[in-house]
């Protein structure tokens, strides 16, 4: 079914069409830089694109007729090519920004070597990546993603009205994000659960190996919480020109959760390579680096818990509904 263009209506089809259509573009234009491997900059670019593609082809699928080459499943096996190799970016990126004048010089030989295992793990991401480009399920996402935009298909309800069916857009994930199990880490019910008078308790006394403990038992669980608020943001920023201030701060927040658990997340994954790389725990082998990775968690945590604390009234929850029900 195809969709005429030029309606002055917009409606769901328009933006499905915009919005796959520029996240094609800004993924596909860095691939030349990423070939040549000379800027980790052009690869998280590339990345991002690919992951802003992903929402929009998913969220949109109500709305599109997409190939099948052009599908979810597709394109999230090429971004985890890609996701791989930006990883080790990463973890290089934390290594060389480590204040090492403040470790003993036989934690500074080790990172050394560290640094040298990594520069091989990430000569083999590159390889992949370039393979990846190479292979027929890159090279037709890219064609077919080319001929519909050329020539649109539509399901039928594209042609609805686009501030008609925004907050059925964006409600389902909306409540995924504001039910992930992630806002109860480390939080205490006091009171009569089986007769809805407990409450959500947030201690603050914690000491910083107490954190570690609770992020040991429960990290998954944030960083999936962190994975929700990306999706969300991602999706939300499809609209801001139909939305006003409130919606831009709720974006705000959840960038905030984002990179503040994102933070978190790769202190850990950081000392779980670094473990895996010494084939030790990090704890005997750097302890002094450990002891700086653990209290940056801990900072993060206090930084974490206020927002915990906000998004767990129900006045933010239902400011958070309400903005979503009033399109501009």
């Amino acid at each position: 079914m195809t969709l005429a263009t030029k309606s002055k209506i917009k409606t769901l089809g328009n933006y499905a069409y915009s919005a796959i259509k520029k996240h094609s573009k800004k993924t596909l234009e860095w691939e030349t830089q990423v070939k040549k491997d000379k800027d980790p900059e052009a690869l998280h670019q590339m990345r991002v694109g690919m992951r802003r593609l992903r929402t929009a082809v998913t969220r949109f699928s109500p709305a599109v007729d997409l190939p099948k080459s052009a599908s979810d499943k597709n394109i999230g096996k090429i971004a985890r090519r890609l996701g791989n190799l930006r990883d080790l970016d990463v973890l290089k990126e934390s290594l060389e920004n480590l204040e090492q004048s403040h470790l003993p010089r036989k934690e500074q030989r080790s990172l050394q070597t560290a640094m040298e295992a990594l520069s091989k793990q990430r000569e083999e991401a590159v390889v992949e990546v370039k393979s990846t480009f190479k292979n027929n399920h890159y090279k037709s996402l890219k064609q077919r993603l080319k001929e519909w935009l050329d020539n649109p298909f539509y399901q039928p309800l594209a042609y609805l009205p686009i501030q008609q069916v925004l907050p059925d857009l964006l409600l389902p994930e909306v409540s995924t994000f504001l039910l992930h199990p992630g806002w109860l880490i480390g939080t205490q019910l006091e009171g009569r659960v089986e007769k809805a008078e407990a409450e959500i308790i947030i201690p603050r006394s914690w000491k910083a190996e107490k954190v570690e403990e609770e992020l040991a038992t429960n990290g998954e669980v944030l960083h999936d919480l962190r994975k929700q608020a990306k999706r969300l943001r991602y999706q939300m920023e499809l609209f801001t020109d139909l939305y006003g201030e409130s919606y831009a701060n709720c974006i705000a927040e959840v960038k905030s959760i984002q990179e503040i658990l994102g933070a978190m997340q790769d202190s850990a994954v950081l000392a779980e390579w670094l473990a895996d790389v010494f084939n030790s725990e990090i704890d005997s082998k750097l302890p002094t680096l450990a002891s700086m990775f653990a209290q940056n968690r801990y900072e993060l945590w206090q930084q974490w818990q206020p927002l915990q604390q906000r998004y767990l009234k129900a006045e933010t929850r239902q400011r958070f509904h309400l903005t979503i029900l009033q399109p501009v």
